[in-house]
């Protein structure tokens, strides 16, 4: 696991000093040694709003460089069909205004936790494979968590007393992050679990915990440069699908992802003399100069050849001690050689 470091500490205050792993990996019944985890090294708790409110001022004033700093996110939400014995046909939302998280385990075996009243809770668990770790990605084949056999991975959702004899399901680790302790301090994760069958009424949730958003979704317009190249017309690369990288770049950033077959390469660069900033829409060219943004986007090696036109919008931006741009969320619209057809993107790396 990678280290982050500075600007995200102060982002989240003193939920932080973490670790972040980007990777992408994909389990379907291969690879591991055998070994177990369990739920219960570290434990984090989120009790009530005030205490998640005030935690969240902080980091803003800590991190804040432009007027709008990310915000990170706590929030549970699980639908269950028809016929499912656990989840029972009902929808749940909850967030730390409405019930108390509680967050258990290491990398190797997570435990969560959602207590909407003292005598109420869901737990929700997430293992690798028997000596391996979770990383961003997507577990296929998961067995009931505490039971997993061979490689399979683990997961199981048990509330209100209910839960499954035989587990069939699968999940996606969008971000982990883990402190010095090895203390899971950030989860961003979604799953599917199934009772008895293979096809059985599936129970579907999604879980965040002190997870910022990182994704890039785009649509391109028939007959645009980039419809022709990319993989579909439109997409959505998250962290259990992709990886994101980010390189400051004088004022502006090389930003990349890469998964799902598409490889993306982008150059934002700020008009002559200035710096990028949040609640501002930029008008773009292939270089900058005054009042333009200087723009460059390729998907696998193909974009514009001639001309760029188009807007650039920045809706978050956060910056580090330096100045050099290290969370940002952006909206695009591009189109090339003077052409109607255009790319639309949206850009969230940890904003």
């Amino acid at each position: 696991m990678r280290t982050r470091t500075g600007w995200r500490r102060a982002l989240i205050g003193a939920l932080a000093s973490l670790t972040v792993v980007l990777g992408s990996t994909a389990y379907g019944g291969t690879g591991a040694s055998a070994a177990s985890g369990a739920a219960g090294a570290g434990t984090a708790t989120v009790t009530n709003s005030s205490q998640n409110t005030a935690s969240t001022k902080t980091a803003a004033r800590a991190a804040a460089v432009s007027s709008a700093a990310p915000v990170a996110v706590t929030r549970w939400t699980q639908t269950s069909e028809a016929g499912d014995p656990v989840g029972q046909g009902s929808s749940l939302a909850y967030t730390p205004k409405t019930a108390s998280f509680t967050v258990s385990g290491t990398a190797e075996y997570v435990r969560i936790r959602v207590m909407p009243s003292d005598i109420s809770y869901w737990d929700v668990e997430f293992a690798a494979p028997h000596g391996d770790e979770l990383t961003p990605g997507v577990y296929t084949r998961a067995e009931g968590a505490a039971v997993r056999t061979g490689h399979a991975p683990g997961l199981s959702v048990i509330g209100e007393g209910r839960g499954c004899g035989d587990t069939y399901g699968q999940f996606t680790i969008n971000q982990i992050e883990t402190d010095a302790s090895g203390a899971v301090t950030v989860l961003d994760a979604s799953y599917t679990q199934r009772c008895g069958d293979a096809t059985a009424p599936a129970l579907r949730g999604s879980f965040k915990y002190h997870a910022l958003p990182l994704s890039y979704s785009y649509s391109a317009d028939p007959g645009s440069t980039f419809a022709q190249h990319a993989i579909a017309a439109s997409s959505t690369h998250t962290g259990g699908s992709s990886t994101f990288a980010l390189t400051p770049s004088a004022e502006g950033v090389q930003y990349m992802v890469s998964g799902m077959r598409e490889y993306w390469e982008m150059s934002l660069e700020p008009p002559t003399g200035e710096r990028f900033e949040a609640g501002r829409t930029y008008p773009i060219a292939f270089s900058s100069s005054e009042d333009v943004a200087g723009v460059v986007i390729n998907v696998s090696a193909y974009g514009c050849v001639r001309t760029v036109t188009g807007d650039l919008s920045f809706t978050r931006l956060t910056r580090d001690d330096d100045g050099a741009i290290k969370a940002f969320a952006a909206t695009f619209t591009l189109r090339c050689d003077g052409t109607d057809p255009a790319l639309h993107g949206t850009i969230h790396h940890y904003a």
